[in-house]
């Protein structure tokens, strides 16, 4: 973890990032965030992937749960630049979080202040570097992914994610490294944190937006090098047993990068082993991740150099 946090338009040490007991987000799940990464890049500096993408998607979220962010994107965007530099990391894991603070306690959270704090740290592959190489394990879990008559799953909300975290215990307590949850009418949706794409002779195919998806980042990253490699990608509901019957499955998210599915529900996507289109479009996406893409060069965000 780093060693100082951004915090309301600061930097503080890490031990002095602290909020009251009653910190209104602690009791009832008020806070939105976005997962970010910055990556060092071949000049040896360091930029952030997609990273307007991410501060739009927060203030989209926080919009959505009525919390006036008080800062402004660009505020947000210096404040993380800010944080990567005191950090001395070249790559690293980024945490925005907006939450509501302590106030008048109860479900109505309007008279709670908006807080804002940014982190970073370094953060490996969240499915290990072996799972990147040759697949991980996943199960269809008994939890089905929140509705849109219920949350609102285009936002990427704190309390929305104890059902990830649900169906993630699950799949672990069982032996698989990741879930995969359905949506409310039974059809794919995502992992617990990843959007997931399907290969079937050649085409890609993907959960869209009407299975509740969260609007991935990475997800629409690797629709775009799909698309530019000359891919078919499909956007419809997919059902259960087609799991079964894919030649390859990936997933996509900002921890995960770009990760493939080797067993769902122990039975083997393909041959059990990363398939031939995963491998082409996660060497792209790492290269574009990287800073070693020059089609994909407007996807970084170059982190200013430290002023001596």
């Amino acid at each position: 973890m780093s060693h100082q946090i951004w915090m309301n338009g600061e930097l503080v040490n890490h031990e002095d990032a602290k909020v009251h007991v009653l910190t209104h987000a602690l009791h009832y799940g008020t806070s939105v965030f976005e997962g970010v990464r910055a990556y060092e890049t071949p000049d040896g500096g360091s930029a952030v992937f997609r990273h307007q993408d991410h501060v739009d998607r927060l203030f989209r979220s926080a919009a959505l749960y009525h919390m006036e962010i008080p800062f402004s994107k660009d505020e947000i965007r210096q404040a993380t630049f800010d944080t990567i530099t005191a950090s001395g990391l070249k790559s690293c894991y980024i945490r925005p979080l907006v939450f509501r603070g302590a106030g008048p306690m109860g479900l109505y959270p309007l008279d709670c202040p908006v807080d804002v704090i940014i982190a970073v740290w370094a953060w490996g592959a969240y499915l290990g570097d072996e799972g990147k190489v040759n697949g991980v394990r996943a199960r269809v879990s008994s939890w089905r992914r929140i509705s849109a008559d219920a949350l609102i799953p285009t936002a990427k909300a704190g309390g929305q994610y104890l059902n990830s975290i649900l169906a993630k215990i699950e799949a672990d307590k069982a032996g698989y490294e990741e879930a995969i949850l359905l949506d409310s009418n039974g059809y794919v949706c995502e992992g617990t944190g990843e959007n997931l794409f399907l290969v079937k002779g050649g085409v890609v195919h993907t959960p869209g937006f009407a299975n509740d998806i969260l609007e991935g980042i990475n997800r629409a990253a690797a629709i775009d090098i799909l698309r530019d490699q000359g891919y078919e990608v499909i956007e419809r509901n997919i059902a259960r047993g087609e799991l079964y019957r894919a030649d390859e499955i990936f997933m996509t998210g900002t921890a995960a990068e770009l990760t493939p599915i080797r067993e769902v529900d122990d039975l083997p996507v393909g041959d059990g082993t990363r398939g031939p289109i995963t491998t082409e479009i996660q060497a792209i996406f790492e290269d574009a991740l990287h800073g070693r893409s020059e089609r994909y060069a407007d996807w970084l965000d170059k982190v200013p150099a430290a002023v001596s």
